[in-house]
C-alpha cells in the first residue's frame, strides 16, 4: 500500500529555510500496511499540478501490483521537489517539465538527477482569456486594456516555471509599463478567480498550460504569443534520484516504455480530477486502466 507523508527529518532539516518560506502540503493519511516484497519507492509531486497528481497514482497502481510499497511526497513548490529529488529523499518526480519550464532546476541539479524518459511530448505554457472576450486573441491585444482586466494577470505559484516565463512575457510585451501586474499565489487560487470571472462574465487573463483539465472545464482560449516568450512545446518526463536506474533497473526501464498521446493523457486527467475527484484518485486510475487496458504495460512481478 502507499501512504502520503511529510518530508523525512533529514530533508526537513536541510530545507528548513525553504519550507518556512513556502510550506509543505498537508498530507491526508497514512494507509501503509507493510512493506512490499521489492521495497519502497517514494514518488514526489504537486497535487495542484494535476499532471503529476494523475501520473503519481498511475505509477502507484502498477508499482503496488508488482510488489512495491509506494509513498507519496505531496509538495507545493517545484524548487523543493527538485531539491528533495537531488538529495535522494524522493525516488521519482512523477511529471517534470525539465526542457523549458523547469530548465533552471535541471541546470542546478542535473548531476544529481536521472532522466528516466518522457511519457508525453506536447506540453505547452499558455496565457488565456475566456472565449467571450472576443476582441483579445493575442498577448499584444492586452496593451491598453489593463483597466478591463483589473490591472493584473492572474498567475499561479511564485516558484513555478510558468511564473518565471510569465515575468518574461510581462517585460517582452511592455505590460508592466502599461499598468499590468503579475499576481501570484497558487493554482487553486487562480482557478477560483477564473471560476468567479466566468460565472459573472467578467474579463480576466490567467496563466495556464497544456495539458491541463481546466482548458476543457472552462470556456477559455489561448492567446497567441508572437514574440515566443512562453517558449516552445516540450515533453513531460519521469525524473529519478541519482542512482535510481542502477538500484531499480526494472522500474527505470519500465518507465521509459510508458507513452501517452493527447487523448490518453486527457482522459486520464479528466477521470482523476473531474469524474472521481479529490480523495478518489486510486479508484479513478483503476477505472481508467480498466477502460484502457493496453496503454500502460504491467511491471513484471
Amino acid at each position: 500500500m502507499f501512504s502520503t507523508k511529510r518530508f523525512s527529518t533529514k530533508l526537513v532539516a536541510s530545507l528548513s529555510v525553504a519550507a518556512a518560506a513556502i510550506g509543505l502540503a498537508s498530507c491526508s493519511s497514512d494507509d501503509s500496511s507493510g512493506e512490499g516484497d521489492k521495497g519502497t519507492i517514494t514518488i514526489g509531486y504537486m497535487p495542484s499540478w494535476t499532471d503529476g497528481l494523475s501520473t503519481a497514482y498511475l505509477l502507484t497502481n502498477k508499482l503496488e501490483a508488482a510488489g512495491y510499497t509506494v509513498e507519496h511526497e505531496e509538495l507545493t513548490d517545484a524548487a523543493v521537489l527538485y531539491t528533495g529529488l537531488a538529495g535522494g529523499d524522493i525516488d521519482i518526480f512523477a511529471s517534470a517539465w525539465p526542457e523549458v519550464t523547469q530548465a533552471q532546476y535541471m541546470e542546478k541539479y542535473s548531476e544529481d538527477i536521472e532522466d528516466l524518459g518522457a511519457y508525453y511530448d506536447n506540453a505547452k505554457l499558455t496565457w488565456a482569456v475566456p472565449e467571450y472576450v472576443e476582441d483579445v486573441n493575442s498577448i499584444e491585444d492586452l496593451k491598453g486594456a489593463s483597466d478591463r482586466f483589473g490591472g493584473k494577470v492572474v498567475g499561479i505559484e511564485p516558484g513555478a516555471g510558468l511564473t518565471a516565463a510569465s515575468e518574461k512575457v510581462m517585460q517582452d510585451y511592455g505590460l508592466e509599463s502599461d499598468g499590468f501586474t503579475l499576481s501570484t499565489s497558487s493554482t487553486p487560487a487562480m482557478l477560483s478567480e477564473l471560476q468567479s470571472a466566468v460565472d459573472s462574465e467578467n474579463d480576466i487573463v490567467v496563466t495556464l498550460w497544456r495539458p491541463f483539465w481546466a482548458n476543457t472545464e472552462f470556456p477559455v482560449k489561448d492567446l497567441e504569443d508572437p514574440k515566443g516568450s512562453l517558449g516552445e512545446s516540450e515533453a513531460l518526463h519521469w525524473l529519478g534520484r541519482e542512482g535510481f536506474g542502477e538500484d531499480q533497473t526494472e522500474v527505470a526501464e519500465w518507465l521509459k516504455s510508458i507513452k501517452l498521446d493527447d487523448e490518453q493523457y486527457g482522459t486520464l486527467e479528466d477521470t482523476v480530477v473531474n469524474q472521481f475527484g479529490e480523495g478518489k484518485e486510486a479508484e479513478a486510475v483503476q477505472d481508467w486502466l480498466d477502460k484502457n487496458p493496453d496503454v500502460v504495460p504491467d511491471l513484471q512481478q
